[in-house]
This record gives structure tokens, sequence and C-alpha cells, in this order.
């Protein structure tokens, strides 16, 4: 079975959208879920976030409801996004980091609608994990540094975005990679073509000051 290494942050709907998908495919997978810091990933690679370019923040919230609608998903945006996803990737390590426990956490921020750095959703989130006392759950070091570790890692093996799949070094952004990453574990060879291999190595043309 091929391994799989999913890194994800539940600020980002398009992990929500994608892991929708996974009954799918996990039987073909071993999926080892890993949550990380989008806001790290960003700040490494010096990228602006989605919802921090105002035309493409309408355009992708619309393109979320659109994809949920078509692909039956409850889907509800909490009142604020962007929004600070601390509590519900500490409250996820601390369950355990499995893909129930994911799904129980996207369901209450989308499936629900409730906004998940709000003390209310704190709570909301505990409660589906089966946390008592949410606080000193997400407050321990082990904690913490299992996320800092994880987002490190991800920037390591060259993640640069959520939700990414990582199959034998390589990086499958976006949930519209979905297809192109079962085409990989399908074919293995898929990047092996001398067109594959050379656009993969192509120089810079023009490098854009920053």
């Amino acid at each position: 079975m091929t391994k799989a290494d999913w890194y994800f942050d539940f600020i980002s709907p398009f992990a929500y959208l994608q892991l929708s998908r996974f009954e799918t495919f996990q039987h073909d997978l071993q999926i080892n879920p890993v949550p990380v810091l989008f806001g790290g990933l960003l700040k490494h690679w010096g990228q602006l976030g989605p919802a921090e370019i105002a035309p493409k923040r309408k355009f992708v919230y619309r393109f979320f409801k659109w994809q949920a609608d078509q692909n039956n998903i409850p889907f509800k945006m909490p009142p604020r996004h962007p929004y600070n996803p601390l509590s519900a990737l500490r409250l996820c390590i601390a369950a355990g980091s499995q893909l129930n426990h994911i799904r129980s956490i996207f369901h209450v921020i989308y499936g629900e609608g409730i906004q998940p750095d709000d003390p209310e959703g704190v709570i909301a989130i505990a409660k589906a994990l089966g946390i008592d006392d949410a606080e000193t759950a997400m407050s321990t070091e082990e904690v913490k540094s299992t996320l800092r570790i994880n987002t490190e890692a991800a920037i390591q093996a060259g993640v640069f975005g959520v939700p990414t799949f990582l199959i034998d070094g390589q990086v499958f952004w976006g949930a519209d990679a979905t297809d192109m990453m079962l085409s990989y574990v399908n074919d293995p060879e898929l990047f092996q073509t001398i067109e594959m291999r050379r656009i993969s190595e192509m120089p810079m043309g023009i490098v854009r000051q920053k």
C-alpha cells in the first residue's frame, strides 16, 4: 500500500473539500494526516494567503460554496475568515490527529459554520473530540512542539500550501490536484517522461523584484 502524508490546516476549506473524497480512495493509500500551520508556510515562502488578496478572496469563497454544492457537501463558512486556527490544530493533535478527529473538527467549522477561534468554537471542537478540558489539552508543550515540528518538516519537504499530499517526495498541492495524485499512485513513472523531466528543471525566465 502506498504511503501518503497529508498536510492540512483547518483554515483551508480546500482541505475540507478534499477530505470529503477520501472515502473513494483511502483504502488504496496509507494516509498519514499531518496538521501544520498554514501561516508558517506562507511566512517561510514569502506568499500571501488567498484571502489576503481582496478579489481572490471573493472568488475562492464563492468557489468553496459552489464546489460543496456540486458534491452535496454541507458547507457554511464561519462568520469570520481567515481566523486563528491554532486552537483547532492543537486540539486535533491532543486528540491524536486521526481522520475521524479531523472530520469532526472540519464539520464544526464548515459543516455547522461555528467560529473556531471564539470560546464557543473551542468548546464545540473539544466536545466533538470528547475532550473535557480544552485549555489543558491544547496547552501542553508536547502538543505545541508537535505542531512546530510538523510545520518545519513540511517546509523541509517542499510543502508550500495546504492541503498537500506528499508521496515518494512528490508534492501534490490543492484539492484540484487529487486526480493527479491518484494518477501518480497508479503510475509512479508519471513524472519520468522527457517533457515532465524537462519542465521540472526549467530555469527561471524572468525574476520579479519583490
